[in-house]
């Protein structure tokens, strides 16, 4: 998969919870290498902040799945996919959403990763 977005990217919230913009602080799995900013791509879980959004859910950490991103990346078929904007939905630590609905397009592979989506 492409990596699209790195540690300090900002993006849409596609779920129902409130929040408008998330803010990538770290994306787990990643060990990183010196000097190279941790990326994160669809599918992936990052931990995140809500910039914008209800005053309850800002300035708390909280974990977060990548659904969209601008950046193309290429499916197991061979085609190439890219969306109009970046997005994640808030999840819980179990990896299920926070929120009961999601906005927009969200692949197949990502639903079937997640529980709920």
């Amino acid at each position: 998969m492409s990596l699209g977005l790195p540690v300090a990217a900002t993006v849409n919230c596609a779920d129902n919870t409130g929040a408008k913009n998330l803010y990538i602080i770290s994306v787990k799995g990643i060990k990183g290498r010196l000097n190279r900013l941790p990326s994160a791509c669809v599918g992936d879980m990052v931990m995140a902040t809500v910039k914008k959004g209800k005053p309850d859910l800002r300035k708390k950490v909280m974990p977060a799945v990548i659904v969209r991103q601008r950046k193309p990346f290429r499916r197991k078929d061979g085609v190439f996919m890219y969306f109009e904007d970046n997005a994640g939905v808030i999840v819980n630590p179990k990896g299920e959403m926070k929120g009961m609905q999601c906005y927009l397009v969200i692949i197949k592979f990502v639903m079937h990763q997640l529980n709920r989506i």
